[in-house]
């Protein structure tokens, strides 16, 4: 199945930590959406979401992942599938432009006075910069304010798996 990460899980080595089948198909953009850090996580910080917008000029940019379906449980366990996120299925155009079906995930609970911690952001940034963005998309988010997490060990532990 094919799944559309526009997060955290654009990192390739943060996906596979989760879901060992994942394997990066291509780059690809949903049009009418955003790209915010509204969504209200467990940490109390800001995560990614995917917003609709209506607007056709707003894109969306990720990563389209090929995983097992029957990893499909485990990706909604990390993603808090009806605790946060519940999920849609996308089309996806792609830098072949192609259409392609994918599931995705968008917020239910949201904040816009959250901020994402910095090593969330840094998740982020490093799935886009590995997977090519465009430059303006990554500049975009790099502007984005984040917050520094009170928890040293989580940060720390967070971003541990690039070493």
């Amino acid at each position: 199945m094919f799944y559309f990460s526009y997060g955290s899980n654009m990192s390739t080595t943060r996906l596979q930590n989760r879901i060992a089948s994942a394997v990066p198909v291509t780059v690809g953009w949903t049009g009418e959406h955003r790209l915010r850090f509204h969504k209200r996580g467990r940490d109390r910080s800001g995560k990614c979401d995917i917003e609709f917008t209506r607007q056709e000029r707003d894109r969306v940019f990720g990563v389209l992942f090929e995983i097992a379906a029957s990893d499909k449980l485990i990706l909604d366990r990390f993603e808090g599938l009806g605790n946060g996120y519940d999920d849609k299925r996308i089309i996806i155009t792609t830098a072949q432009d192609h259409q392609v079906e994918a599931v995705t995930y968008f917020a239910t609970h949201i904040d816009a006075s959250l901020k994402p911690f910095g090593w969330y952001k840094e998740h982020v940034l490093r799935g886009m910069r590995e997977h090519a963005l465009p430059a303006y998309y990554i500049a975009a988010t790099e502007v984005i304010e984040s917050i520094a997490d009170w928890d040293r060990e989580r940060h720390q532990h967070e971003l541990a798996i690039y070493l």
